[in-house]
């Protein structure tokens, strides 16, 4: 037997790679096998080209506000998000509704109504409960579900022994506690977390009274019955509550020519509720190395509640640019916004998925899933606008001279429905993976396709999907790759909720043709490894639902009336750039345009264009014990801040981005993470005493927004009724904040 040692593009998908070649003599046929050996075989193991592993021990570490795995995210070159206090994310021209999340391979949901990144508590995903991270930016294989945009596929851990670990900072904490049986057949997993960034949130340019108190509680437990069957069960509960009592704003906008401020008086306050639950219980049997079953029967629920009322008044003045005094006062109105917004959401049922492997080289995967799902949707939401004494949008006067009080009295917009919906969702896959030889190069492919109905609108979806990689026999350590198919967005809540607030059952699924090129290339320099992707991509878009994005909540016509087109180049170059630490740089350029009913080509609100991103770990060759962590992001403003304008009937005018464009500013941030180890698991020399206890104890400072820049997250529009101009004031977000953290593990 041979063995062969490779270099790490190789280690996904190719982790187990062997061919036989036979070799005939006059009397005998001997069979060689020739394998391609690695150290270690992780949890989570695919099959998937496009997948990129991130690592839970740096995204623990991370300086990021809104958590560890999403933030580490942000800084891969196709992923992008011009705000800091979310979680979400958009991937090449999709918006935050169009990423797929799964935990042990069960999908799961984030909250729906949601609509500015301060109302967000935790992600679902607990960093200490997590072993393997992998994430697919497109042309991901077909077993991953309806949507156009990434895959992320998050694997919980077992613990080996008793452990109790934590984190305590400024803004929140968790604790976890694992446990494993003698013989290692039971193991359990329990963490809660707490958050609370009212310190961060009074970091915002304006007097505002925040209460957000987030926590959540999972567990992870896992029974071996032997070396054949096994059984999991994953539980989770959250509940954030979030209360705002604005009280004054005043925001200075406009160029250095023409500077103009806004100050906004508020009187109301909004108070938002969102409890979710979920459990999941799976059955795995491996009969043999090549047989692998595994039945999930999972169960999810989520209550939202969106409440507020808010009034608000606001005087316009244009500011003397050397003074810095204000010369006139253009407008003066106010507005009164109110919500009684309730969503409940259920969606139970299973899946069964099964494996076989009739040799090393080849995996033959094939699953079904059903789904019962239960919407039950409350919508009351209006918007009254005062403009100098006149409401906008002022009534019709046929003659004002000889009726001045002609014309009814009509709200800036106007949404209610009642919505309770019991559909059925069935979905299923197959898909071939095998790894050969092409005379000197290795080979690898994956085909696969997925078929899917929902009983809601009655549509069926078939996807096709493919994955080719040839590893040609060069001295140049390097991987190419093709990748593509059909992804469709099966519409949900969302989607199917038209501009009137009612669920539109004649919604289709919006479609996307992918195709994706990419390169690995791995190389020392400086004496320590390096690694260089670089993916060009392609996406055609038909059936496209139109929406406007306002901060991070996604509204959108109802209407499959547009169609579309993306693309861009991703680079990411990967390594020590400090011996024994992992680093990276990532940029990208990408575009994405979309033509509503035939009016031509415009960019759609996820145009993300110019980004880059770094994330860089170092330490004292001295102190090895003092260590930092930086994320930079820079990225060009995104065109949402076109205003929405309303038709005679108040519903958005989605047409009206075709006669006003303006681009938000660039997004730019700096966050550094700062950290003295006092115990490190690696050192050799036991302590005495009471720290004896301790295996692992960091102590670290974390500064957000290092560089205190002022990013605007979305324009909140403000109108002179004198002149029908529309003056777009900022929303800016967190400024800068010192955040200390105690770290440690028992």
């Amino acid at each position: 037997m041979k063995k062969l040692v490779l270099p790490l593009s190789l280690m996904v998908p190719m982790l187990i790679f062997s061919q036989q070649r036979k070799k005939d003599t006059a009397t005998t046929r001997v069979n060689d096998i020739e394998e391609i050996v690695f150290q270690k075989k992780t949890t989570g193991r695919t099959n998937d080209l496009t997948n990129i592993k991130i690592s839970a021990k740096e995204a623990k570490a991370v300086a990021s506000i809104s958590g560890g795995i999403e933030g580490l995210l942000k800084t891969l070159p196709s992923v992008n998000s011009n705000t800091e206090l979310s979680s979400q994310y958009m991937v090449r021209g999709g918006n935050y509704d169009e990423n797929l999340i799964y935990i042990n391979d069960i999908e799961i949901y984030r909250p729906f109504l949601i609509r500015n990144s301060q109302q967000e508590g935790m992600s679902i995903i607990n960093p200490d409960m997590v072993s393997t991270v992998n994430f697919s930016a497109g042309g991901f294989e077909a077993k991953y579900g309806d949507k156009m945009s990434s895959a992320l596929n998050i694997y919980y851990r077992e613990p080996e022994k008793f452990e109790v670990s934590g984190e305590a900072s400024l803004i929140g904490g968790r604790l976890t506690t694992g446990l494993a049986s003698k013989n290692k057949k039971f193991t359990a997993l329990f963490s809660g977390r707490y958050r609370n960034t009212n310190l961060v949130l009074n970091t915002l340019k304006e007097d505002t009274n925040f209460n957000p108190s987030y926590w959540d509680f999972q567990s992870y437990l896992n029974y071996h019955v032997n070396d054949k069957l096994s059984m999991s069960f994953i539980g989770y509960y959250s509940k954030n509550d979030y209360e705002m009592i604005p009280k004054q704003k005043k925001v200075e906008f406009g160029s250095q020519l023409q500077p103009m401020s806004v100050d906004i008086n508020y009187w109301g306050k909004e108070n938002d509720q969102y409890k979710n639950m979920m459990g999941t219980f799976s059955l795995n049997y491996k009969p043999s190395d090549q047989w692998k079953f595994t039945m999930d029967a999972f169960a999810y629920q989520n209550r939202e509640r969106e409440y507020y009322t808010i009034q608000s008044a606001y005087q316009l003045q244009v500011i003397d640019p050397i003074t810095k005094e204000p010369v006139s006062s253009y407008d003066g109105g106010s507005q009164i916004d109110h919500a009684r917004n309730d969503l409940f959401v259920r969606t139970y049922g299973t899946q069964f998925r099964a494996k076989f492997s009739p040799s090393v080289n080849s995996d033959i995967e094939v699953g079904f899933k059903y789904e019962k799902e239960n919407l039950k949707d409350l919508t009351n939401e209006w918007r009254v606008v005062d403009s100098a004494g006149y409401s906008l949008p002022r009534p019709e006067v046929i003659d004002p001279r000889t009726n001045p009080t002609s014309g009814n009295l009509r709200l800036f917009y106007y949404i209610a429905g009642k919505n309770n919906i019991e559909p059925t969702r069935l979905s299923a896959y197959a898909q071939y993976s095998h790894k050969f030889y092409w005379g000197a190069s290795k080979m690898f492919v994956n085909a696969g396709v997925r078929v899917s109905n929902w009983s809601f609108n009655k549509e069926t979806i078939f996807s096709p999907r493919f994955q080719v990689a040839l590893k040609p026999d060069w001295d140049s350590d390097m991987l190419f790759k093709l990748s593509g198919g059909i992804y469709y967005q099966a519409p949900f809540y969302k989607e199917i909720k038209d501009l009137n607030g009612d669920f539109n059952s004649n919604i289709k699924s919006q479609r996307s043709m992918q195709l994706i090129l990419a390169n690995d290339y791995e190389f020392y320099m400086y004496e320590r490894p390096f690694k260089l992707t670089t993916e060009l991509y392609y996406k055609k878009m038909d059936n496209l639902i139109p929406y406007y994005m306002d901060n991070v909540r996604v509204r959108y016509s109802g209407q499959n009336n547009a169609k579309g087109y993306a693309y861009g180049i991703d680079t990411r170059l990967f390594g020590e750039f400090v011996p024994g630490v992992d680093s990276w740089l990532s940029a990208s350029y990408a575009r994405v345009y979309e033509n509503i009913d035939g009016k031509g080509n415009i960019p759609r609100s996820t145009d993300q264009r110019l980004r880059v991103a770094m994330f860089y770990q170092d330490y004292m060759p001295q102190f090895p014990s003092m260590r930092v962590n930086l994320t930079l992001t820079y990225a060009m403003g995104l065109p949402t801040g076109s205003p929405v304008l309303f038709n005679d009937n108040g519903q958005p005018d989605f047409n009206a981005a075709y006669n006003y464009q303006k681009t938000l500013t660039s997004y730019k941030r700096v966050d550094i993470g700062l950290s003295k180890v006092f115990i490190d698991p690696k050192d050799k020399n036991k302590r005495s005493g009471f720290w004896g206890n301790f295996q692992e104890l960091t102590l670290g400072v974390q500064v957000f927004n290092a560089f205190n820049i002022n990013n605007a997250v979305a324009n909140q529009w403000i109108t002179d009724y004198n002149s029908n101009n529309i003056y777009p004031v900022p929303v800016y977000l967190t400024g800068r904040f010192f955040n200390v953290k105690l770290e440690f593990k028992l």
